[in-house]
């Protein structure tokens, strides 16, 4: 089942430039293993040391937060959408 990752500008100088991918994952766990994968750089803005999604990460499927599908065990379907944000602080 293929979904397709938008990765927001804020990420991109991790991913070569990459603004998106398509990959076959079912879940939040397997979809973090494809893209330690294909961008090792991008490891440690997704999980903290112990794992978890980091604090200030938001992942959105078909615009809607993942927290409200059931978190990390979410199971994505197929022609699923997901975006992730970081939180960027400033003023």
């Amino acid at each position: 089942m293929a979904i397709k990752v938008q990765i927001p500008s804020a990420l991109r100088r991790l991913t070569a430039g990459a603004s998106s991918l398509t990959c076959t994952a079912s879940n939040l766990e397997q979809l973090f293993s494809v893209l330690d994968e294909k961008f090792p750089d991008l490891k440690p803005h997704l999980r903290d040391d112990k794992g978890q999604v980091r604090r200030f990460l938001n992942i959105y499927v078909n615009e809607e937060d993942i927290r409200f599908l059931g978190g990390p065990e979410y199971a994505f379907q197929e022609g699923d959408e997901v975006l992730l944000v970081p939180s960027i602080a400033g003023g």
